[in-house]
């Protein structure tokens, strides 16, 4: 898979390499420091799987960058990368066709599972944009993890992190028994199978969870 990363920062463009190959260990990653330079990459490249654009670099023009590029490759998401997270400017992205809009305050392996979750035909959005979409007088729609107690929501927090058990159990204070027994209630609460599809419908539910410190 190739995987173009388009960026006018030297330093986000090589930060980012390291967690993308976590997605495919093969990939190849191409890189961009303006809008132009991308499209012409993203039209040559083959297996192109996945754009990242910077909103505010040079040539994108706003949102019509996102919309050349669909063009171009309508069959590859595109995922935009912004240091700036606005309600109306995330909800105007997704409408010009982006399938991702990511904070770039947002943790490495935060970000790989939610290019995960955009590799899998889903959409991402910053789960703030998602919990201020609801009106203040409409009651809010159940979330599947509406019912997690605290503990359990944290521990859900460190899985997000990627933290294996022994690693939570340690940072908890906890037997690694004891932490098994939360994520097995976890699990049955949420209606997931594993530790990946936990992780999905914490992400697809609109929730970046992070743990109490």
């Amino acid at each position: 898979m190739h995987i173009l990363v388009a960026d006018d920062h030297n330093l986000v463009r090589d930060g980012l390499k390291p967690f993308l190959t976590e997605l495919d260990p093969n990939a190849v990653i191409l890189d961009a420091s303006n809008f132009d330079d991308a499209l012409t990459q993203a039209k040559a490249a083959d297996g192109l799987g996945l754009v990242l654009l910077d909103l505010r670099m040079p040539g994108m023009n706003g949102l019509q960058g996102v919309e050349t590029m669909r063009k171009a490759r309508p069959g590859v998401p595109v995922v935009i990368l912004s240091g700036h997270v606005e309600r109306e400017e995330v909800l105007a992205a997704v409408r010009a066709g982006a399938s991702g809009y990511i904070p770039k305050t947002i943790s490495g392996t935060a970000l790989i599972n939610a290019l995960r979750l955009v590799l899998a035909g889903e959409s991402y959005l910053p789960p703030s944009i998602l919990m201020d979409s609801t009106p203040t007088d409409a009651k809010p729609p159940a979330s599947p993890l509406s019912t997690l107690s605290a503990r359990e929501r944290e521990i859900l927090g460190y899985l997000i992190e990627g933290q294996t058990n022994k690693e939570i159990a340690r940072r908890l204070d906890l037997q690694e028994i004891t932490i098994k027994i939360h994520l097995r209630n976890v699990y049955r609460k949420i209606g997931a199978v594993n530790r990946a599809q936990a992780v999905r419908i914490a992400l697809s539910s609109g929730w970046v969870l992070t743990p109490i410190t």
